[in-house]
């Protein structure tokens, strides 16, 4: 489990760190300042993340512990011994609680964030597998130890609401992925229009010499997905970007007929400023 919550981490720290270094390449200081909080948010909101899961490493690690403690008793003597199993199975329980808690917690967390890590939503899928394997493992206890006259009746109410809550977990788990994929689908959503400067003018896309300051005609513009649609022809042998694009993020090259073409080397660089994409053609 530390190596899954590490690589977890690792692959969230190294985009932090990328976003780090594409700001040097932003122009504007004022820019280069915005996309600094942005990384310091998406830092904190990491940090928060890497308790949460070291606090429920942890608490699986003592609940493990307890559990071995009660297979000890479980063959042991002594009128101290159905004392010491009942106390060990409250405390198993209380624990496991609150890993249901801090689980919730942590998918609360991932959903709210801007930080959408697939190592992450696997990490957290597997803490509520995990949560539900102790479940079994305590529901075996407990009937074993009635079959030996050691009751453990006030948990019976405990355990039947624990097993509603991990259904609980996994059914957020199933909405948390669908909340996911939808926002990854939005960001990774962009649009773009080329044409020339009078049919740009007709769709109010410039206006008073001004791109995209007016009320202009979305429906114009095609829509893409940043992680696939990266060559974009523009069917033209001039060809002027009129929105801002971070420089060294793409190329614009004349393919054999001579004809511009727009390839994008670096997408989440590309479209950091705007998402939308407006070229002048003759």
């Amino acid at each position: 489990m530390r190596k899954v919550l590490f690589l977890a981490l690792c692959s969230l720290m190294v985009f932090s760190c990328e976003e780090g270094k594409k700001t040097k390449d932003l122009p504007g200081v004022s820019q280069k300042d915005s996309l600094q909080r942005i990384i310091d948010q998406k830092d904190n909101e990491i940090n928060d993340m890497m308790g949460l899961l070291n606090d429920i490493e942890e608490g699986f690690r003592i609940i493990s512990e307890a559990e071995n403690k009660i297979v000890l008793n479980k063959e042991g003597e002594g009128s101290d011994r159905a004392s010491n199993i009942r106390e060990s199975m409250n405390f198993i329980q209380q624990k496991m609680s609150d890993n249901r808690e801090l689980i919730a917690k942590l998918q609360q967390k991932m959903r709210e964030s801007t930080v959408k890590g697939e190592q992450l939503k696997k990490t957290i899928e597997n803490l509520v597998v995990q949560l539900e394997e102790k479940e079994k493992v305590l529901a075996a206890l407990r009937l074993e130890l009635e079959s030996k006259d050691i009751k453990i009746a006030e948990q019976d109410q405990a355990i039947s609401s624990l097993s509603t809550d991990v259904s609980s977990l996994k059914s957020e788990n199933e909405r948390q992925d669908q909340t996911i994929s939808q926002q990854d689908k939005q960001l990774n959503t962009a649009w773009y229009v080329f044409g020339t400067k009078k049919e740009l003018k007709e769709q109010n896309i410039i206006a008073g010499g001004k791109v995209l300051q007016a009320n202009f005609n979305k429906s114009y513009f095609t829509k893409i997905d940043i992680r696939v649609d990266k060559v974009i022809k523009l069917y033209s042998k001039s060809a002027k970007i009129l929105t801002t694009h971070p420089s060294g993020s793409y190329t614009l090259q004349r393919d054999a007929s001579n004809q511009y073409v727009l390839r994008v080397s670096d997408p989440q660089l590309f479209w950091s400023t705007s998402k939308y994409l407006v070229v002048q053609v003759k």
